[in-house]
């Protein structure tokens, strides 16, 4: 369930925070065979399942894209920032891949809000995010993502 915040002032205010942990997402075959769609990646590591059981990791793996991708809608199920009129995504200052996401696993966001600083007309904020794989070892992603909120 999303914290609501309501303006700049009280998303200033969480700087800092832990924001919690989603609830699981299960990041299943057809979803990774409509990501490859998407972006043309159709390497059979992700598409091919009776190939992909005999390489590497055992299984179809996810796209790391299509994981990272994921981390909006999982971020928006932490926080949900109300009274702006414009949000966006401004990038991103690290990510990494430590683990592969096996088709029908699942992930979940755990986040903290590392900061917010101003910017002309709103301010920024820095994410700390990390997805984590039911019964994994290592996390999916790791990730620092920057997004902006304009008053």
């Amino acid at each position: 369930m999303s914290r609501v915040v309501h303006g700049l002032d009280e998303l200033t205010a969480l700087a800092g925070s832990e924001l919690g942990v989603t609830d699981w997402l299960e990041v299943g075959q057809g979803r990774i065979d409509t990501f490859a769609d998407a972006t043309d990646d159709h390497q059979w590591i992700h598409t091919d399942p009776e190939r992909a059981a005999r390489g590497p990791f055992g299984a179809p793996i996810a796209h790391g894209y299509l994981t990272l991708s994921l981390f909006i809608p999982l971020f928006t199920d932490l926080l949900d920032v109300r009274g702006v009129t414009t949000k966006v995504n401004y990038g991103l200052d690290k990510v990494r891949f430590p683990a592969p996401v096996k088709a029908g696993s699942r992930i979940r966001l755990r986040a903290t809000l590392a900061s917010v600083d101003a910017v002309r007309g709103g301010v920024q904020i820095a994410v700390d995010g990390t997805v984590e794989i039911e019964d994994g070892d290592k996390p999916a992603c790791v990730l620092r993502s920057l997004s902006r909120f304009y008053a």
